[in-house]
């Protein structure tokens, strides 16, 4: 087996996901607003940090997903983060899209920009002590949209970052999100993401995009923020199974979905029905950002004296996610930790 591929199935470990810490110093920025903290850069290095530091994170954490800026940080014990998170047996990864921009004559849509330049800082990362990378491509649900120019544009790109990934030594997390931001069905989100995966795993084998050396990171098949009708755990479960066994080639090792906005306990409540419907024949994971964090964000507030409650906030979620991932979480695990 190679390398890339052996990476690939360590971030898809049974029981653990992936955390995904790679906001961007504008987003980190908004996240620090809502616990009243100022957006410096020590004041990010020491929340990622705690993050990482926290005692037994590695037992449901396969994988980290990096900013640039904290790839190149240090934990206050003066370690690389990579080397640290490397000792505690968590791969580092790092985040290396330029972010989404409008689409020309698409709009309301969106192109994932950070192709130029790629293979050379993806050289740069894997010697920074990078193991995998992530690029994420957005889709939106609304009037006349999502267009077959933006699906097959996003999945261009996706399968070209995904090639040079592997050319460099870095395994690709392959992710494109459909949005759940609007008033949609579950009936149409089925119908986006199905037509967004068709695309985007037909563009990876055009590119020559190796399966077994790679992660999806999807969106799951669920109702619209503001849709009238909110499909049950059940349903959502269902549906992003069945259209995963379609679409997703057996040799991927493993999905590990994100989040999209969904609370804490849904979001581990969805993953955990997959798992007990009988997954697939990948590996069911998770690789949350807020959705692990939000709860350690609240707890921590910029205070050095809260890092013991807001590492154990993280832990908590890490381990009801890690349960999930195995089909073995219960709603009841969340109030004794409460």
């Amino acid at each position: 087996m190679s390398e890339l591929a052996k990476v690939a199935q360590a971030m898809v470990a049974r029981g653990k996901g992936i955390l995904a810490a790679d906001e961007s110093t504008g987003t980190i920025g908004k996240r620090f607003q809502s616990i009243n903290v100022e957006n410096t850069e020590e004041n990010r290095r020491a929340y990622r940090d705690l993050l990482f530091s926290a005692k037994g994170v590695g037992e449901h954490v396969s994988g980290v997903i990096l900013y640039d800026e904290t790839l190149r940080q240090k934990s206050a014990n003066g370690m690389p983060f990579p080397e640290m998170l490397g000792k505690l047996g968590i791969l580092p990864g790092i985040k290396v899209d330029g972010g989404t921009k409008d689409m020309a004559l698409c709009p309301g849509e969106t192109i994932t920009e950070g192709l130029d330049g790629l293979a050379k800082r993806c050289a740069e990362y894997v010697k920074l002590g990078a193991k995998f990378a992530k690029w994420r491509a957005v889709i939106t649900i609304g009037a006349g949209i999502p267009s077959s120019a933006c699906i097959i544009a996003n999945a261009h790109a996706l399968a070209r970052y995904g090639a040079i990934c592997q050319a460099e030594g870095l395994v690709p997390i392959i992710e494109p999100e459909v949005l759940m931001d609007g008033d949609n069905t579950i009936e149409r989100c089925e119908i986006a993401t199905e037509a967004t995966l068709r695309e985007v795993f037909a563009a990876l084998a055009a590119q020559r995009v190796a399966p077994e050396q790679m992660v999806l990171k999807p969106s799951m098949v669920i109702s619209g923020k503001s849709c009238a009708r909110q499909a049950g755990v059940d349903e959502v479960a269902e549906r992003t199974l069945r259209l995963l066994k379609r679409c997703v080639p057996a040799a991927v090792p493993g999905i590990a979905f994100l989040s999209g906005g969904q609370s804490d306990e849904l979001a581990t409540a969805h993953l955990d029905a997959m798992n007990r419907l009988g997954g697939g024949p990948w590996t069911l994971s998770f690789s949350y950002g807020r959705a692990l964090q939000q709860p350690a964000l609240k707890a921590w507030r910029g205070s050095a004296a809260n890092v013991g409650s807001a590492q154990a906030a993280l832990l908590h979620r890490a381990n009801m996610n890690g349960l999930a991932a195995m089909g073995q979480y219960r709603a009841d695990l969340e109030k004794k930790a409460a």
